[in-house]
């Protein structure tokens, strides 16, 4: 290929352009194979504030870094604690054969060494920059929680998490942890410590998103974690086995004989009252749960936990490190003795039509009231008592079914428990169709660049009754860019239209379609269109090779054309299912080439058919090209 630049696989290094420079990136190279006493040394390119590593084999490995002004560091173990991890069988999962270290802290960093000590196989290393510049951090405080940093304020990269949250039906304990990185850095640090971490879970890792709920600094700072609603209980990846259920609360810095400090105990203290609180769970109490597999504890298992637990706890580590677990019977105190009183483990048994049992428990005797309102939110039935149990037998059987709304309370200051029980009354069918359904453009991000892959959209729509029909794209200004028809009479039934729209440039648009039937129906249906004219030319070269070793055929070259800078994937699929990651990186326009030896980590790949998927991202959307090639293995 003529002026490619050509990416090595095995260094996986692509500096972020100069442009990019106030932006978190990450970068990964593969370490030299040495014994324990003879460490293994990289020269990074660039300036790295962050590094974790990845190894294949049972043995362990360590490292130490060297700042800009040729200091090292002392040597860290590199998993400290590696069991923080999604819970097995969900959907984000680790590195598959991979040990994941932690990330370290090490700002303004240019060097790395790494010692490993009994069998490691492979080492790859991550190197993270986040500039730790000053930035006004914006935080926000819910109804009785603690100044809290949200995602939006510490900058997180929402383009890069993979998946949308997903949430457990109760909260049943707090883990805590720490994040067994550094515990002396400055107070503007801290938001560049928490980009990074994501972005080490994320690119490096291949979870979701960050893993844990909420993080603290030893300045009291508390950062918003996963997305997803910080009242709501999001599942994280921050203790195998125990996700579901839990609030991950990571305390940053290593604190296994370093105690937090006085400000990070009371923001810790006050974050799990009032996050505890939203679920209606006493800090002081304890439970038996089961466990969804880990090393320690196998699936079903019953474990005895606090609902304040470190999570040492609840697996074969030392975290949150002996100083901090120390500290969780003083934290747990605190956070049950503040903010009282409080209602606790409030439960609805029964269907609508039967017996309904409401019961809950009160940190204090006082006057409690449960509501029941109906499906149109009127009140049929209020129950209330004083003490500090709620229970109540309801009767009923002279309601018809449909979905009724509970309250339990315990006055003013008392966070309220709501619910609801029952089923929703089925809604009547519609009298008549929509005049207008089922708009869809497919592709929905058009390439219109003549490579002959998605230069053109396919417009669908279905009509009820014979109508004039109007097609349009308009910008994100609802200002009209293109027309395909303009009051076209249309009989009924579903339609299909070919839309080239190479004269549109590149940008986020609204397709829509309007519809004016004969008996005077009016309506009118939307559907997000994207032109990006970003990548294309996806090759791989040539279709076919064997990488068997003989020298002949033995790689790949899978090669593009960026047009507009953006951050790039190249994987490996079969069928549309992702095997592997060959190449991730930010880059700038023009052509590339990826060379492959067919290796999926340490596993030459079957023979088959496949496809090379790239995706690229930038600020208008995501694109992606596939193309075929086939593996054939010689005998002999």
């Amino acid at each position: 290929m003529v002026n490619a630049f050509r990416i090595a696989l095995f260094v996986l290094l692509a500096a972020p352009p100069a442009a990019h420079a106030a932006d978190a990136s990450i970068t990964s190279r593969d370490v030299p194979l040495v014994g324990a006493r003879s460490p293994a040394a990289l020269d990074v390119p660039q300036r790295f504030d962050m590094v974790g590593l990845h190894w294949r084999g049972s043995g362990t490995v360590d490292l130490r870094t060297r700042s800009e002004g040729g200091r090292w560091s002392p040597w860290r173990p590199a998993a400290p604690e590696d069991e923080d991890r999604p819970d097995a069988g969900a959907p984000e999962t680790s590195r598959p054969g991979w040990r994941l270290g932690n990330p370290w802290w090490a700002e303004g960093s240019n060097r790395l060494e790494v010692r490993m000590h009994g069998r490691v196989t492979r080492v790859r290393a991550w190197f993270i920059a986040t500039p730790s510049a000053r930035i006004p951090l914006r935080s926000v405080s819910i109804a009785g929680s603690p100044v809290i940093v949200p995602r939006s304020s510490w900058r997180a990269d929402e383009k890069i998490v993979r998946a949308a949250p997903r949430y457990a039906p109760v909260l049943r304990l707090a883990v805590v942890h720490h994040t067994a990185g550094s515990s002396t850095y400055r107070p503007e640090q801290s938001a560049a410590i928490v980009r990074g971490i994501e972005l080490y879970h994320v690119q490096a890792n291949g979870w979701n998103d960050i893993g844990y709920n909420f993080l603290v600094d030893r300045y009291g700072q508390v950062f918003e974690g996963r997305a997803g609603g910080m009242q709501s209980n999001v599942i994280g990846a921050h203790a195998q086995g125990f996700n579901t259920g839990s609030v991950g609360v990571a305390l940053l810095g290593t604190y296994s004989s370093t105690r937090p400090t006085p400000e990070a105990e009371r923001s810790l203290a006050r974050l799990l009252a009032w996050r505890l609180d939203v679920g209606h769970v006493d800090p002081a109490s304890s439970s038996m749960i089961a466990s969804g597999g880990n090393p320690r504890f196998t699936p079903g298992a019953g474990v005895y936990l606090r609902m304040i637990s470190g999570h040492r706890d609840a697996d074969f580590t030392a975290c949150p490190g002996d100083s901090l677990y120390a500290r969780l019977g003083a934290l747990t105190e605190a956070a049950a003795t503040s903010g009282l009183p409080k209602l606790y483990e409030p439960v609805v048994r029964g269907t609508i039509g039967k017996t309904v049992s409401f019961a809950a428990r009160l940190s204090a005797p006082l006057p409690w009231t449960v509501t029941v309102v109906g499906p149109d939110g009127s009140r049929v039935a209020r129950k209330t008592g004083t003490g500090d149990r709620i229970a109540w037998s309801w009767n009923s059987a002279s309601l018809p079914a449909g979905r009724y709304g509970w309250t339990m309370e315990g006055g003013s200051s008392v966070r309220p428990a709501r619910g609801a029980i029952g089923r929703a009354a089925p809604k009547p069918a519609a009298p008549r169709p929509p005049l207008l359904s089922g708009l869809a453009a497919s592709p929905a991000v058009v390439s219109p660049d003549g490579d002959g892959y998605a230069d053109e959209t396919i417009v669908r729509y279905t009509l009820s009754e014979r109508s004039l029909v109007t097609v349009t794209l308009e910008d994100e200004a609802s200002l009209p860019v293109a027309a395909l028809l303009a009051n076209v009479r249309q009989g009924p039934g579903t339609k299909s239209l070919r839309w080239l729209l190479d004269t549109v440039e590149d940008g986020r648009y609204q397709l829509v379609v309007t519809a004016r039937s004969d008996s005077g129906r009016n309506w009118r249906l939307t559907t997000d269109l994207i032109v990006m004219r970003s990548l294309r030319a996806v090759r791989a070269e040539p279709p076919a090779f064997s990488p068997d070793g003989d020298g002949l055929g033995d790689t790949i070259a899978f090669s593009f054309v960026i047009a507009k800078a953006g951050q790039v994937t190249v994987e490996i699929r079969e069928q549309g299912r992702p095997l592997g990651l060959v190449f991730s990186g930010w880059l700038e326009p023009g052509p590339y080439a990826v060379d492959w030896d067919g290796r999926l980590g340490d596993t030459v790949i079957a023979p088959g058919s496949y496809e090379v998927w790239v995706t690229l991202s930038d600020d208008i959307g995501i694109v992606w090209q596939a193309a075929p090639f086939v593996v054939l293995h010689r005998q002999g």
